[in-house]
């Protein structure tokens, strides 16, 4: 393991985890707040190489470190932003469906009265749901294997958005590589990153998901058991509605919840935008 690399561990923890993938030139980063002693992030100094994304999600496992496709911000500012340790809390803290109903209320509430959207709008929103929370997404079987899916959308991913970096986070899991950066794209809507990656998690067992990359505001995932058709679509895009409401309120139109649940049908991967 480099020794730049060993510093994105807590003490002790990579003694037995090795890197034998030859990385491009780049550099640790260190959190903007909290425990800013210790890189929380490895990014490349340029584009991601193509075909490196695979290689380093397939020596996870040795390794203990998730690779991620990191956008690149406007102008002159360089990747990563803000991240914050200090807004990182215990998954023991939170309960993904308590969480995710919480959100629904929260976006589907109709007493604001400095709200974008008369109480009837935001009910029609959400249709055929309004305010009742319907509950979390039954779990669907993969259609292909969650790793090669994530692999190739990965490699989509840098094509099509050729100026993405390459991260590396020590994280159990790709749902886990949030937290330990302490990421801040959701910040206006989640109070700690730790919550982000409970959902994730969830998805990552009910879903196939994978996490591929993120921008500043921005998260990319694979999705290797997606819904077949509408019916199943719609309790998945409550769940979305609920983890970034930004998706359906400032998306592609119609922006339902009904046409939102429409454009996940078969759909291979999912995006997320909070603003």
């Amino acid at each position: 393991m480099p020794a730049d690399l060993v510093e994105l561990f807590a003490d002790g923890e990579s003694r037995t985890l090795t890197l034998a993938v030859p990385l491009p030139p780049g550099r640790t980063v260190r959190g903007d707040k909290g425990d800013g002693e210790r890189p929380v992030l490895w990014v490349s100094d340029g584009p991601a190489p193509a075909g490196l994304w695979p290689q380093l999600h397939a020596a996870h496992e040795a390794s203990g470190l998730w690779p991620l496709l990191l956008d690149q911000l406007d102008g002159d500012r360089s990747w990563p932003g803000e991240l914050w340790l200090e807004r990182t809390s215990s998954f023991a803290q939170h309960d993904v469906e308590r969480l995710l109903a919480g959100w629904w209320a929260s976006h589907t509430g109709t007493d604001d009265e400095d709200d974008m959207f008369s109480p009837a709008e935001r009910i029609a929103i959400t249709a055929p749901y309004g305010q009742d929370w319907p509950g979390p997404a039954p779990s669907a079987r993969p259609r292909v294997t969650p790793q090669r899916h994530a692999d190739h959308w990965a490699e989509q991913l840098a094509q099509t958005q050729p100026t993405m970096r390459l991260g590396l986070v020590a994280a159990e899991r790709g749902s886990a590589a949030l937290a330990p950066m302490g990421w801040q794209g959701a910040i206006n809507y989640a109070s700690s990153t730790s919550e982000l990656s409970l959902v994730l998690a969830s998805w990552e067992d009910r879903f196939g998901v994978r996490v591929i990359g993120v921008g500043s505001a921005e998260l990319y995932l694979s999705v290797a058991a997606p819904p077949g058709d509408l019916a199943e679509a719609l309790p998945i895009a409550a769940e979305h509605f609920a983890f970034c409401p930004d998706n359906i309120w400032q998306g592609q139109r119609p922006c339902t919840l009904a046409g939102y649940a429409d454009r996940l049908v078969d759909a291979p991967t999912w995006a997320f935008w909070w603003d």
